[in-house]
């Protein structure tokens, strides 16, 4: 396919929704395909993760979700961040010309590099980004001699 067709492929008005294919996703990789607009489905976040020398941090463009709708959790070395975006207005889907927002739940797991301070992690929502800090654990540089055993 030219990048001219592909342009005219990707700008043409999206039909109304009954008439149109769409992806499926499973929720779990046992379990049965969910259609993305239903409402087990959760979309998932495009995140960055990077780390400074004292602090992991995560950020994620969410505009349009209000700090009450998300959820940021941590369980050992995981950081789920979950929430939900609803739109302001309800539309006919026979009323849309073009239909690329996603509404609804979303949520996102990252295993983390480095142990962290789960007391000191911070949240914040400014501008419709969502910035995590995760402050790093201190490590531990202490040599420590191993006397080793005899076992017959």
């Amino acid at each position: 396919m030219s990048a001219l067709s592909f342009f005219r492929f990707i700008s043409r008005p999206t039909e109304p929704a009954e008439s149109v294919a769409v992806p499926t996703q499973s929720p779990s990789p046992s379990g049965p395909p969910v259609e993305w607009y239903s409402a087990e489905y959760e979309g998932q976040l495009a995140v960055d993760v990077y780390q400074t020398k004292s602090a992991v941090v995560v950020k994620s463009t969410i505009a349009g979700v209000k700090p009450e709708d998300l959820e940021v959790t941590l369980n050992n070395d995981v950081i789920t961040l979950r929430g939900r975006r609803q739109p302001e207005e309800e539309v006919l889907p026979e009323d849309y010309l073009y239909r690329e927002c996603y509404w609804g739940g979303f949520s996102r797991s990252i295993v983390l590099p480095v142990e962290v301070r789960a007391d000191k992690v911070q949240a914040s929502l400014k501008n419709g980004i969502l910035t995590v800090i995760l402050p790093k654990a201190a490590k531990i540089s202490k040599s420590v001699a191993v006397k080793v055993a005899a076992v017959e």
